[in-house]
């Protein structure tokens, strides 16, 4: 009973009690019965809510928010219908996915009722059907897809729930606004599986990382070479400056090859070393090595 006609009933109840002391038990009885008749007639749906009235079996009306009377005996409300959007949690335990992996799979969807009456006439329970064909189209997309595809494509997976999930519940005058997968839960063997399989990916694209790096270096040296065959001078002045940064550090023991040295021009390996030692340069220095 609404707040409205609740009211009214304790009104009519109120005078009746006041008549029968005051004046006539008659009276009384007319205001108890206004009282019942107030109770059995007077109605209100909130602004979310349809009433589904039948009269005499028929449909009779699909009344709205606000206030409205019914004929008591006569007319019926057999339903009252939430229309605000809703949520269905349902899942799938043990489905097969295409390639013949087994999959738990959790989701949930959103929907509400577009036509209250097809709700309430055409079909007995529409919240326990929403969630069987929400199931049973579940495992159907699972069936038909394969495991990779279900993991890595959750939207697709979503629309595709959706439409189907919406084509069955149009009939019932219910909308899909939405379906969520929240959670697909593999077995933890094919986990393993998995996680060695993404590993081995990874390592595999570093080491071809690594070999594009190494080709782009060995490229920078063939250049380098052919600038240093075209210009000895050049080579023999790398070559200084590598043993000069490599003694820069005090302290520092250095053992090359005679050959090596032999091949640098001793002077000039010589002249490189005490640079390192004095850690200064002089052009008549550089004049005098020369010389």
């Amino acid at each position: 009973m609404n707040p409205i006609t609740a009211f009214l009933v304790a009104v009519c109840i109120a005078a009746g009690v006041t008549a029968a002391y005051w004046v006539n038990s008659y009276f009384a009885l007319g205001f108890l019965v206004g009282a019942v008749l107030i109770a059995l007639s007077l109605k209100m749906a909130n602004v979310w809510q349809k009433f589904v009235i039948l009269r005499m079996g028929k449909l009779q009306s699909v009344k709205g928010a606000g206030l409205f009377v019914i004929i008591p005996i006569l007319d019926t409300v057999i339903a009252v219908i939430d229309c605000r959007i809703q949520t269905t949690a349902f899942n799938a335990e043990q489905a097969l996915t295409k390639d013949t992996v087994p999959v738990n799979v959790d989701a949930i969807i959103f929907w509400h009722v577009h036509d209250a009456e097809k709700a309430a006439l055409a079909i007995t329970n529409y919240r326990e059907a929403i969630n069987r064909v929400a199931q049973t189209s579940l495992r159907e997309m699972i069936g038909s897809s394969m495991l990779a595809a279900l993991l890595s494509d959750r939207k697709e997976a979503d629309e595709q729930l959706k439409v189907e999930i919406g084509e069955k519940t149009a009939p019932w005058g219910i909308s899909v606004s939405s379906v969520e997968i929240r959670d697909v839960a593999i077995p933890v063997a094919l986990q393993d599986a998995m996680s060695r399989q993404a590993q081995a990916e990874r390592e595999k694209q570093a080491r071809v990382i690594l070999g594009s790096a190494e080709a782009a270096i060995a490229g920078k040296f063939v250049e380098a070479a052919a600038v240093y065959d075209g210009h000895p001078w050049a080579l023999q002045l790398r070559a200084m400056n590598i043993i000069y940064e490599t003694t820069k550090e005090r302290g520092a023991t250095i053992l090359m090859p005679s050959s090596m040295v032999d091949s640098l021009n001793p002077s000039a390996a010589t002249l490189a070393l005490a640079l390192a030692a004095n850690s200064t340069v002089t052009p008549e220095l550089l004049k005098r090595q020369s010389a």
